[in-house]
C-alpha cells in the first residue's frame, strides 16, 4: 500500500481511497464505522493485535483478518468494522494498494457545564480555577462562565496527572459525566491545555459569559431615599465585583464589626454569597469551603486578624489548590489604622473590598482598596448605617432573598442610633413585613448580646436565627429573642447600677454636660455589656435625663470610648490633634463624629483624658446631633 499526501497528486488523487490520520485527542466522536484510519499496533494476543487510532481510540483486529504477523510499535492501516453495544471496537485491515491520507483534527462538540448531563460523555472548555491532589486521582476545578464542575484526572494513586496544567489555564477536557457523593463530576479521558488562537477564543467566550453573568440585579432599593441614591449605583459595582468572584471560582472572606449593624451587615451578604456559591458548583457544600465569616472586635482591621486571615487563605493554596480569597470588609475598614494590615495583604493575590459608614481616610486606605463604598465619600455620614447598605448589596446578588430582609435596614438603623430621616420608612416597611418597633429594638439587642459572648466566633446559626435572616423556625427566633434580650436588659441594668455612683459630672463652658466613669474600677469586668456598649447605656440615660447636649467618656487603662449627642465632635480630627500634640501617647482609634473609641499609652491616660475633655469643651453644640430630631 502507498500513501500520497491529499493533494500532491492533483486531481487524479481525488478518487482514491481516504486513510484518516487522527490527532492524539481525537475520540469516538470523531470516528464512524466503514472509514480507514492510520494505525499503530499496542498489544499483541493470541486471538490477534490491539491498535490505537488515537490516544483514546484502541481496539481488536481479530486474527481471522490479519495476513501476517505484528508487533508492538508497528504501524498499519485498519477498518473501523463494528462499534459494540459494550464500547468495544473492532477492526479489519483493508486490501487497498494505493490511498490518500487526510489529518483530522479534534474539533468537539463543547458542553456548556450548565448543560452537562449524568451518564453522558462531553467535553468542556474552560479555566482551571482549583488543582487538588489527593490519595487518588487528582481534581480539577474548571469553570466555563456557566458554572464549574470538578474533573478527577488519575495517573496513579496520589500523583499528579496532567503536571502541565496550572491554575489560570483555559483547558479542555473529555470524559464521562458522572455523579460523585451526589454532585456531578467528569471522569477525564483526557485533558489539554489550549494553546494560541484556540485559548484565545475560548478566554474570550469565557470572559464575555462571566461579564454577563456578574451583572447586578435591575431592582430598586427597598425604599425611597434621595440621599441614599448614589451609594446604591456604587454597590451595583460592588455586587458584580463579588459575583465575578463567584463565578471564577475564587474564596471570599468576610471580616465586619462585632455588633448589631456589623452583623446586620454581614448576614444577608453571607446568605446571598452562599446561594451564588452553591449555585455555580452544582453542589450545596461548596459554601462551607468558599465562604468564610468572621467577626472582629475593634472597629478597624487588627495586625492580629490580618495574620490570621492570611494564614488561613496561604493553608487552603498549599492544602486544597485554592485561589487566595477575595477579603469582604464591612462596617470596619474605612480608616488610616487599617493600613498596616492592608499592607501585609498586598504581598499576595488577595482583593479588597470595603463598605463601611464610619469617618474614612480614602487618601491612606484607597490605592490599597479595590472597592470603598462610604456614605462619606458622597456627600453623606453615618445615619447611612452599613447594614443598610449590604442589605441593599445582597439584593443586588440575589433579589430573590428581598422577602426576607425588609426587617433587616431597621435593626440595623435602631442599632446603630441612626438619626436618618428615612428610618421612619424603614420601621414601617418591617412593620409591614410583620416586625413591630419593639421586636426589632429586642432583636438588635439580642444581636449585641449574641456577639459578646461569640466573640471571635462567627455564630452562624445563633446569628440568622436571631435575625431571622435563612431562618426555618419563627418559634425558635421569639424563643431566642425573647431569652437574649431579657438577659441583655438584666445585665445592662446590673452594669448600670454599678457604675452609677461613681459617674463624675461638669458643665463645660459651652453649656454642654460632660460625664466621665473609670470603667476598670468600677464596672463589671468580662462580663455584658462591654466598656462601649457601657458607656453608650450610661450616654442615652443622661440625654434623657437632662434633655440638653451630652457628652460620655467611659475609661479604662489604655482606652476610652466616646459619646455626644448634640455636640458636634470630630472624634477622627480629635484623635489626629492628639497624636500631634501628645508625642509617645500612641493614640490611635477613630469612629463617627461624635461616636468612637480611642487607645493610649497606659501611663499616659491622665494627659491624653484631660486634652480630649479640652478639645470637647471649644467643640460646637448642634441641636441636628441630637437624640430628639433627625439629622439633615
Amino acid at each position: 500500500m502507498t500513501d500520497d499526501t491529499a493533494g500532491e497528486s492533483g486531481e487524479r488523487d481525488d478518487s482514491r481511497p481516504v486513510v484518516y490520520d487522527l490527532a492524539p485527542d481525537c475520540t469516538l466522536a470523531d470516528v464512524e464505522v466503514g472509514a480507514n484510519y492510520h494505525a499503530v499496533v499496542n498489544g499483541v494476543v493470541a486471538y490477534g493485535v490491539f491498535v490505537d487510532i488515537s490516544d483514546s481510540v484502541s481496539g481488536l483486529v481479530h486474527e481471522s483478518n490479519l495476513d501476517r504477523d505484528y508487533s508492538v510499535g508497528d504501524r498499519l492501516v485498519v477498518e473501523l468494522e463494528e462499534r459494540k453495544k459494550n464500547g468495544d471496537i473492532a477492526f479489519d485491515v483493508p486490501d487497498i494498494e494505493n490511498y490518500r491520507t487526510e489529518v483530522v483534527d479534534h474539533e468537539p462538540d463543547i458542553t456548556p457545564i450548565a448543560d452537562l448531563e449524568t451518564g453522558s460523555e462531553a467535553t468542556i472548555e474552560g479555566s482551571i480555577v482549583q488543582i487538588k491532589q489527593t490519595g487518588g486521582p487528582t481534581i480539577f476545578h474548571v469553570n466555563d462562565g456557566t458554572g464549574i464542575v470538578s474533573a478527577a484526572a488519575f495517573e496513579a494513586a496520589g500523583v499528579r496527572a496532567y503536571p502541565e496544567a496550572e491554575i489560570d489555564d483555559m483547558v479542555r477536557i473529555s470524559g464521562d459525566v458522572e455523579t460523585h457523593q451526589d454532585v456531578q463530576q467528569i471522569e477525564a479521558d483526557s485533558l489539554a491545555v489550549l494553546e494560541g488562537e484556540t485559548e484565545a477564543a475560548a478566554r474570550e467566550a469565557l470572559d464575555t459569559e462571566l461579564a454577563d453573568r456578574a451583572a447586578a440585579a435591575d431592582i430598586e432599593p427597598l425604599i425611597e431615599w434621595p440621599a441614599f441614591e448614589p451609594v446604591f449605583e456604587e454597590l451595583k459595582a460592588v455586587a458584580e465585583l463579588l459575583r465575578e468572584t463567584v463565578l471564577e471560582g475564587r474564596p471570599i472572606r468576610v471580616r465586619h464589626h462585632a455588633d448589631g449593624d456589623g452583623m446586620c451587615a454581614a448576614a444577608p451578604v453571607q446568605l446571598a454569597l452562599e446561594n451564588l456559591i452553591a449555585e455555580v458548583h452544582g453542589d450545596p457544600e461548596a459554601p462551607r469551603h468558599l465562604f468564610k465569616r468572621l467577626p472582629s472586635k475593634a472597629p478597624y482591621y487588627e495586625m492580629e486578624d490580618v495574620t490570621r486571615d492570611l494564614n488561613f487563605a496561604l493553608e487552603g493554596q498549599e492544602r486544597h489548590g485554592q485561589k487566595l480569597p477575595f477579603l469582604l470588609m464591612l462596617d470596619n475598614g474605612s480608616t488610616e489604622e487599617d493600613v498596616p494590615a492592608y499592607q501585609n495583604l498586598t504581598h499576595y493575590d488577595i482583593p479588597i473590598a470595603v463598605i463601611d459608614h464610619h469617618h474614612p481616610d480614602p487618601e491612606a486606605v484607597d490605592p490599597l482598596l479595590d472597592a470603598h463604598v462610604n456614605p462619606y465619600l458622597y456627600g453623606e455620614d453615618y445615619r447611612i448605617t452599613t447594614g443598610m447598605m449590604c442589605v441593599e448589596l445582597a439584593r443586588l446578588i440575589d433579589p430573590e432573598i428581598s422577602a426576607d430582609l425588609e426587617h433587616v435596614p431597621a435593626v440595623a438603623g435602631l442599632s446603630d442610633r441612626s438619626k436618618a430621616d428615612a428610618m421612619s420608612d424603614y420601621v414601617d416597611l418591617a412593620d409591614a413585613a410583620g416586625y413591630d418597633r419593639e421586636h426589632l429594638e429586642d432583636i438588635g439587642e439580642a444581636l449585641d448580646y449574641a456577639a459578646h459572648w461569640l466573640r471571635y466566633s462567627e455564630g452562624k446559626t445563633l446569628v440568622t436565627d436571631v435575625l431571622d435572616v435563612g431562618c426555618d423556625d419563627p418559634e425558635r427566633h421569639a424563643e431566642l429573642i425573647a431569652f437574649l434580650s431579657e438577659r441583655a436588659e438584666r445585665d445592662i441594668d446590673r452594669q448600670l447600677e454599678a457604675v452609677e455612683p461613681h459617674v463624675e459630672h461638669e458643665r463645660l463652658d459651652s453649656e454642654a454636660h460632660l460625664y466621665r466613669v473609670d470603667l476598670d474600677n468600677f464596672a463589671h469586668r468580662f462580663t455584658y455589656p462591654a466598656p462601649g456598649k457601657t458607656t453608650g447605656n450610661l450616654h442615652d440615660q443622661k440625654v434623657t435625663e437632662t434633655g440638653e447636649p451630652v457628652i460620655t467618656i467611659g475609661y479604662g487603662p489604655d482606652f476610652a470610648v466616646l459619646r455626644s449627642d448634640g455636640v458636634r465632635l470630630d472624634i477622627p480630627r480629635m484623635v489626629t490633634e492628639l497624636n500631634e500634640e501628645l508625642p509617645g501617647a500612641g493614640v490611635s482609634g477613630g469612629g463617627h463624629l461624635v461616636v468612637g473609641s480611642i487607645k493610649f499609652v497606659k501611663g499616659r491616660r491622665e494627659s491624653v483624658i484631660d486634652l480630649l475633655v479640652e478639645k470637647m469643651a471649644e467643640a460646637d453644640l448642634d441641636e441636628s446631633l441630637s437624640t430628639a430630631a433627625p439629622l439633615e
